[in-house]
């Protein structure tokens, strides 16, 4: 895009299935994988005389997130129909939150990258609304050349469509906006954030405008993106398009797309629907949905440490740099697993983040598993870390043992002891391993006492060499310092 030109204006529209273990309407199981419409009821079917009842715990997650953004949370709000004919939706109509949502205006803040490796900027994001509603099925056409099946598994699991504001004006801002978002609803436990499974996907509104106008151009909207990389490339390849199509002398037309990740290209798939082709209406067979003051109030009292005051206290309480907070903080399972180290091990706070940022995360991403599933737990890595406080080992010992007990050799004391690991710390028993050193090193010692300084390296390392790593490196400095001097 060129910069100078061109502008694009970005809005995204985020589904966010809810974690409940039942439907919004109904007592069916929401469980992912199982097999093809056992989990679809009478209500979910829309057979005649059923009646919806509102699950509860749809309603205080969506409330969450109200509070989470800062948003305001209505104390009144009404469920309409949606009406619309697709083949995965029995109804005919799906039940949504139409004039009178649960949540109202609210904001997210985004990080973005300072110019020139500077200080990073930070960008609000307006939500525009939060509204429940519920999710639709799948049809699926791999399986059935020439046909359509359809699962009505999905339908009927509770979601919230949370709208931001066209604030967004790249696709880098639209992802960092929607990591942010990922980010927020898994820690506050509402949603398992399963991209892949549909648990959290997007809808790309995308318009170009002529640099410094004011009026916005005709969007178009790309459905069901379901990665951070597909959002990004979808809304990038959407904005070039439409620049060309408007410098060609043609006109953008407001329409559904559909993003294809094996060409990186959007197609359109069907002209886009304006509110009243939706026949909106109260939906007449639910009470508008009433959550008192007092109710909001006490669902605050139970919100967990949001992610960005966490990692602020990360860096005002253990005095982490900013980017040892943030990635300690990216995940709540994995600040849950700093602080049990950090407060267990006796060690300081940066050298329990270097363990867990470096070596734990390391070794688990060529696993392919995450903190929940690490063979090393944080009372382990604790243990390991207490015997390095304790001079037990050595940090280049403790590597071994990290080895060990990521293979699932036991935990730090069992491995120390099995190994014969323990740090050898006797000054007389180090003295003699120098001695013998000196003795097979005559020309570097005569070298380095006329004035090669640079060979004190050279002696550390046979020593440490002779013992196996097992010398105390602070008792092998101290004594090589007086033993070497003329």
């Amino acid at each position: 895009m060129n910069s100078n030109t061109w502008e694009a204006v970005i809005g995204l529209e985020v589904h966010c299935q809810l974690r409940t273990k039942s439907k919004i309407f109904t007592g069916a199981a929401t469980e992912y994988g199982a097999a093809p419409n056992t989990q679809a009821d009478p209500v979910t079917l829309g057979m005649p005389g059923v009646l919806p009842v509102l699950n509860h715990d749809a309603l205080q997650m969506a409330v969450k997130f109200g509070l989470a953004v800062d948003a305001e949370v209505a104390e009144r709000s009404v469920f309409a129909r949606k009406h619309y004919f697709y083949p995965d939706l029995p109804k005919g109509y799906q039940i949504s939150q139409y004039e009178l949502p649960i949540v109202g205006k609210g904001h997210l803040d985004i990080e973005l990258p300072g110019e020139k490796g500077g200080e990073p900027v930070v960008k609000r994001i307006g939500i525009t609304r939060a509204h429940m509603e519920e999710d639709a099925g799948k049809s699926l056409h791999e399986a059935f050349p020439g046909f359509t099946g359809i699962d009505l598994n999905r339908a009927g699991t509770p979601l919230i469509e949370i709208v931001s504001e066209p604030d967004i004006r790249s696709a880098a801002e639209a992802v960092a906006y929607l990591k942010k978002l990922h980010q927020l609803v898994v820690y506050i436990g509402i949603c398992d954030g399963n991209m892949q499974e549909g648990s959290f996907r997007c809808d790309a509104n995308v318009s170009v405008r002529r640099r410094g106008t004011e009026k916005f151009g005709t969007r178009t909207e790309t459905k069901n993106v379901n990665s951070f990389r597909y959002v990004e490339k979808a809304i990038e390849y959407e904005i070039e398009r439409q620049i060309e199509v408007i410098e060609g002398g043609g006109t953008i037309i407001q329409e559904t797309r559909l993003f294809n990740p094996d060409t990186g290209e959007t197609r359109a798939m069907r002209s886009k629907e304006n509110a009243n082709d939706y026949r909106y209406f109260p939906d007449p067979d639910l009470l508008p949905v009433v959550v008192e003051r007092s109710q909001i109030e006490a669902i605050r009292a139970t919100m967990p440490e949001l992610p960005e005051a966490k990692r602020l206290r990360f860096v005002t309480q253990y005095g982490l740099p900013k980017y040892d907070a943030g990635v300690l903080t990216g995940e709540s399972e994995l600040a849950d697993f700093y602080e049990v180290v950090v407060k267990s091990s006796g060690a300081d706070a940066k050298t329990c983040s270097n363990w867990i940022t470096t070596d734990l995360l390391g070794a688990l991403n060529k696993l392919g598993k995450d903190i929940t599933t690490s063979p090393i737990t944080a009372d382990m890595l604790s243990g390991m870390l207490k015997r390095i406080v304790d001079k037990t080992i050595s940090g280049k010992i403790a590597k071994d043992v990290f080895e060990a007990m990521l293979n699932g050799e036991g935990d730090a004391d069992t491995i120390i002891k099995a190994k014969g690991l323990v740090q050898i710390t006797d000054d007389s028993s180090i003295i003699a391993t120098i001695e013998k050193v000196m003795a097979d090193s005559p020309g570097q010692l005569a070298d380095y006492r006329s004035g090669k300084d640079k060979l004190f390296g050279f002696f550390v390392g046979q020593v440490m060499k002779a013992t196996q790593g097992k010398a105390n490196p602070d008792a092998v400095n101290r004594l090589l310092k007086e033993k070497l001097a003329p």
